[in-house]
């Protein structure tokens, strides 16, 4: 493998990429963040994917200059694909990036895109922004490629290196280089899929098949809670077949499950099918936040307690456990519903960064011993501390107090006679 690396946009994804490459090459790691360039320089990750051991072994050059793009031959790709207001596909950044590389790209460059984008996007959408602003013409001066990513946000266990890599080129021969240099980082080899197509198409099937699972188990929540069973214990016995797939209720986040399903209904939209399982996956998944707001207020009027004015304390709002992303976390919105009916929501979460709550959200996340005893108590994010700690964190509600434990945390043995305790 004798290419020269560069990935560009270094956040959850590129960062753990360009730290795996440059574990064992020169890599090259841009991105337009000054702030971000100088964070690693300095050995500290804010997105705490990488650990400062880990950052201080690799031989990356840091950089927000593009000119330093020029190096390289190999050009990965991993910047986000959010959706917009209407739950349409936003590829600014995207685009935004191919600007950049483009307008250094030599001839030669081999472009490799990771960002989740529906089927088409690399080949239809990237490649004419490559070659009006590198003047260079695709499949002949330059080549691209797709290699979804995979990376789960806190999952220290399936790493960069030990997912099975996806990879696809423009031709055969850009194929075999493609998968000759993610070969040579990811230890759990590479799938060489047909086409390019091919390789986006699987990556936002991965991700709706996981968001159609969860709005199923999200459905079953709703009337098993209208029929006063627990739809834990109805999961953990009916877990016990072997085929029955382990998936449970929650709110649906992130930039991954919750944003990707709605690349792939946009292109099937433009063709003229309208997708009706995914998309009522969707809404059930959207509409959680609302039902879990109106479960609490019930709850709160059926035990007697007031609503307007109240104070409630919210552990967790990250959009998923054991890590400090905030990126379309559904939490907020259990909460604007809840201020809606006229709550104090007093929010506390152990791994987000409280600058990011107050600029993305206007929310002012607390300490620990800044909360106080109240009546009801959330835990909305089963962070690891929250896990550890149980017995200290239900201090936070009165001993005949509510608890709503969304994500099903805790056992019946750690609720006091007199407390009652909800779950999904």
């Amino acid at each position: 493998m004798n290419r020269k690396i560069a990935v560009v946009g270094l956040g959850y994804v590129g960062l753990p990429v360009a730290v795996s490459f440059g574990k064992h090459h020169e890599v090259i790691g841009f991105d337009i963040s000054e702030q971000r360039i100088k964070e690693l320089k300095e050995g500290f990750d804010r997105t705490n994917e990488v650990s400062d051991k880990d950052l201080s072994e690799t031989n990356i050059v840091f950089t927000a200059d593009k000119n330093e793009l020029k190096k390289a031959d190999f050009i990965i790709v991993a910047v986000p694909t959010p959706i917009n207001k209407h739950n349409q596909p936003d590829l600014t950044p995207l685009l935004k990036a191919s600007e950049y590389v483009g307008s250094v790209m030599k001839k030669g460059t081999i472009v490799v895109y990771e960002s989740t984008v529906y089927p088409g996007a690399t080949e239809e959408d990237c490649v004419p922004v490559l070659e009006k602003h590198s003047g260079l013409k695709s499949g002949k001066d330059f080549f691209v490629g797709y290699s979804p990513e995979r990376i789960n946000p806190g999952d220290k266990i399936h790493t960069f290196e030990k997912i099975t890599k996806v990879v696809s080129g423009q031709t055969p021969e850009v194929l075999d280089i493609v998968a000759d240099v993610y070969s040579s980082v990811v230890k759990a080899g590479v799938h060489k899929a047909a086409t390019i197509k091919v390789a986006e198409a699987a990556k936002v099937i991965e991700n709706t098949q996981r968001d159609v699972n969860i709005a199923l188990m999200n459905e079953l929540s709703v009337i098993f809670d209208k029929m006063n069973v627990s739809t834990k214990d109805i999961l953990e016995a009916a877990g016990t077949k072997w085929n029955f797939l382990k998936f449970s209720p929650g709110l649906v986040g992130g930039h991954c499950i919750g944003v990707d399903p709605y690349y792939l209904t946009h292109k099937a939209q433009e063709l003229g099918h309208h997708p009706e399982v995914i998309l009522a996956g969707r809404r059930i998944n959207d509409g959680m936040a609302k039902h879990i707001a109106s479960s609490i207020i019930k709850k709160m009027l059926k035990k007697g307690f007031p609503v307007v004015g109240k104070n409630i304390n919210i552990l967790g709002l990250t959009f998923k456990e054991d890590t400090p992303d905030l990126r379309n976390t559904k939490i907020t919105e259990v909460i604007k519903e809840l201020k809606d009916f006229g709550l104090n929501v007093i929010v506390n979460d152990v791994e987000a960064d409280p600058i990011e709550a107050k600029k993305f959200y206007d929310l002012d996340l607390k300490d620990i011993d800044e909360l106080n005893t109240e009546e009801v108590l959330v835990f909305a994010v089963p962070h690891e501390d929250y896990l550890t700690n149980k017995e200290e964190y239900l201090k936070l509600v009165s001993d005949n107090g509510l608890i709503f434990d969304i994500k099903g945390i805790l056992n019946d043995s750690d609720i006091k006679e007199g407390q009652s305790v909800w779950r999904l």
